[in-house]
């Protein structure tokens, strides 16, 4: 035995505190140690202030709101093989062709007009400042939601893909959950996304959900609800009221849209706020609450999706 090995026998505990393993002829190269109290410099280190990164967002710079819907690390992608359809209503073209949007078309039994232009806030900011339309408030909540599902491993898909054009028209709307799905199968959920242009006196959110029309929307009535019950819940976790002036708490049951009657997958409408409220505008028009609605809506049909 070498003079170092019984070096190493003698000391015992009181060398491998002192000394690395590979000292006493380990052999091995390693860096594992028994009973060591010794420090070393770490190869990485979390702190307690450590962040999680920043979601991807458009037309703000605001971050997240902390918990629920940070980017999650790649292995934590709940969503995966799931497909989403984000409806996001209404679009920037609709009021400068009215002829194309009033041109009518099956709403489920019935005829309607194609689409509308939606409804816009009063001047919000004071002296000088323009209205903010739903168009453009519902097209950038779907896409920071998009960009959050996807990076939980959806597939998403959202009905128009700008804020420029023309329609598309309610029936395509539907027809595109219908068959969003692979091989054209139906997607696993969609939301159509809005915001009211109720009485300027009354505030607040409402979810819509499908009434029963009879031996057209059976099969997804009962998970419509259940969808209806998440994103109600998620609206209120951003401290959004349900509506004061239409529904009964914040909940709506409609058989005249042509989004609901025609979908066969599981789909409610949410309005986010009343544009013509001086206090819901305000919110509206800030981009950190449309994120905080983009993570707690996302969250609330993941939390629909979950275990199904």
């Amino acid at each position: 035995m070498s003079s170092s090995r019984r070096l190493c026998t003698r000391l015992g505990l009181l060398v491998v505190l002192l000394a690395p393993l590979a000292a006493c002829g380990s052999g091995d190269g390693g860096s594992t140690r028994v009973g060591a109290t010794a420090t070393r410099t770490p190869e990485f280190s979390v702190s307690s202030t450590f962040s999680l990164p920043t979601l991807p967002t458009v037309g703000a710079t605001a971050a997240p709101a902390p918990g629920k819907g940070a980017t999650p690390r790649p292995s934590e992608r709940p969503l995966q093989g799931r497909t989403i359809v984000l409806d996001p209503g209404h679009n920037g073209g609709n009021a400068g062709d009215p002829a194309a949007i009033n041109r009518q078309v099956d709403a489920g039994g019935f005829r309607k007009a194609c689409d509308t232009a939606g409804a816009e806030t009063g001047a919000v900011g004071g002296a000088g400042t323009t209205s903010y339309p739903e168009h453009a408030f519902t097209f950038d909540v779907a896409t920071r939601m998009a960009a959050i599902l996807r990076s939980r491993g959806a597939t998403v898909v959202l009905t128009r893909g700008d804020d420029t054009g023309v329609g598309p028209c309610i029936d395509r709307r539907a027809a595109i959950g219908n068959t969003a799905g692979p091989g054209g199968a139906p997607a696993d959920v969609a939301l159509s996304i809005h915001a009211d242009g109720g009485p300027a006196s009354g505030r607040g959110f409402h979810v819509l959900r499908p009434g029963a029309l009879p031996g057209r929307n059976d099969a997804i009535l009962a998970d419509s609800r259940s969808l209806s019950q998440e994103v109600h819940a998620a609206m209120l976790r951003v401290n959004q009221p349900p509506a004061s002036y239409i529904g009964t708490d914040g909940y709506d049951v409609r058989t005249d849209l042509g989004g609901l009657n025609l979908s066969t997958v599981p789909k409610v409408f949410v309005e986010c706020a009343n544009m013509r409220n001086k206090t819901d505008a305000a919110r509206l028009v800030d981009p950190v609450f449309r994120q905080q609605l983009a993570v707690a809506l996302s969250d609330g049909l993941g939390d629909y999706l979950f275990g199904r």
